[in-house]
């Protein structure tokens, strides 16, 4: 248990590295539609992210799956863009209806998992024993994912709440910002995907 310490701390750094940006994009475009007294949802759909990157950064780690990275970094922003379009096409924006968002945590999940496993397994190297490590490194993505979905619960709370700003402008904008970039970065990515 010597290294949990380090593979917590590598993991919630990994997820909030603002050079990484895109793990961070896709969690406040999922959160986007969300205000802080929405916590209980949010944990639920925080947890079904947590599953579904679990379980592939494990299959991965332990090479029980492959796939190219160029893909699964093209993959990434098409997550976020296709939450992101949901979010803008939504017309109640009220969060008891959004089970749509659940289905994206748990699936995308699975995607963002594989982005996670590459970083991983370049920390392991060649270790024999790595259920410790991938337990802390984990503990600590959802640690960070929990940091990130605080941040933007009290901001959408702060400008809803405090300037007037309609729940649905917040998220109109929010969510129209992230799949601008979201876009930008896939194009990129396909370029880089054709190229390998």
């Amino acid at each position: 248990m010597q290294d949990f310490p380090l593979y917590f701390q590598l993991g919630w750094q990994h997820i909030a590295d603002l050079s990484a940006y895109d793990h961070i994009l896709f969690i406040t475009v999922l959160c986007a539609v969300y205000l802080l007294n929405d916590w209980k949802k949010v944990l639920i759909l925080v947890t079904a992210f947590t599953v579904g990157h679990s379980i592939t950064l494990a299959l991965s780690v332990l090479h029980i799956i492959q796939i190219p990275t160029p893909l699964i970094e093209f993959l990434i922003p098409v997550t976020i863009c296709i939450t992101a379009l949901a979010n803008i096409s939504r017309r109640d924006n009220q969060p008891e209806k959004l089970r749509l968002n659940y289905f994206f945590a748990l699936f995308f999940g699975l995607v963002h998992g594989l982005g996670f496993s590459n970083y991983l397994k370049s920390l392991l190297g060649s270790q024999t024993s790595i259920w410790q490590p991938l337990m802390a490194f984990n503990i600590g993505l959802e640690f960070g994912q929990i940091l990130i979905v605080a941040v933007v619960l009290l901001l959408g709370g702060i400008i809803v709440n405090l300037t007037g700003v309609k729940r649905r402008d917040w998220n109109m904008f929010i969510s129209s910002a992230i799949f601008g970039i979201a876009i930008m970065m896939a194009i990129g990515r396909f370029e880089d995907l054709v190229k390998a």
